[in-house]
């Protein structure tokens, strides 16, 4: 491959990544050609970029990019597939719901999450137990709707228990 082409190929890699908030390393090269296809079906089905990169080009746009990458250097070993996506647990929710007991590919390597990075297997569950942005705003939307619908709850069972009491009242004879 050419220097110029290579230039092209990190200049893309590197724009990919400013395009999305987080992204994973994991390693896909045992699949055979269902499970691909069915990765790349789920990652598309969750809006997820899936790549498959060369580790020395993804190296080289990490270090074009402003940020400190070097803890993920460690883990461009082997194949490398790149998972982009805006939503930070998505990736480890997929590669987690893909992993099978007797299948351990794709096996999770790291990632950048919100200028955060993870590195190792064991870090998978942690990543997908995080909350995304829009599930802590749905989780304080509820928090702050409670206590507004407990009132109207006791205002209205309130207004019924007056109108039994005011109906009796009412039926009584004198």
């Amino acid at each position: 491959m050419k220097k110029e082409d290579k230039a092209i190929i990190i200049d893309q890699i590197a724009d990919t990544l400013k395009a999305y908030n987080c992204f994973y390393l994991a390693e896909t090269t045992g699949l055979d050609a269902a499970q691909t296809s069915e990765l790349r079906a789920a990652c598309f089905k969750e809006d997820i970029k899936l790549m498959v990169v060369k580790n020395t080009l993804l190296h080289k746009a990490l270090e074009s990019m402003e940020g400190d990458f070097t803890e993920l250097y460690g883990a461009l070993k082997g194949s490398t597939s790149l998972l982009c996506s805006n939503v930070g647990n998505a990736p480890a929710k997929l590669l987690k719901k893909m992993i099978k007991k007797d299948q351990p590919l794709p096996r999770f390597k790291a990632a950048y999450v919100e200028e955060t990075v993870y590195v190792g297997e064991g870090q998978l569950e942690t990543l997908s137990n995080i909350k995304s942005k829009n599930e802590l705003i749905a989780d304080v939307i509820a928090l702050l709707q409670s206590p507004a619908k407990n009132v109207v709850s006791a205002l209205q069972s309130g207004a019924t228990t007056i109108h039994g009491v005011l109906e009796t009242l009412s039926k009584r004879e004198d």
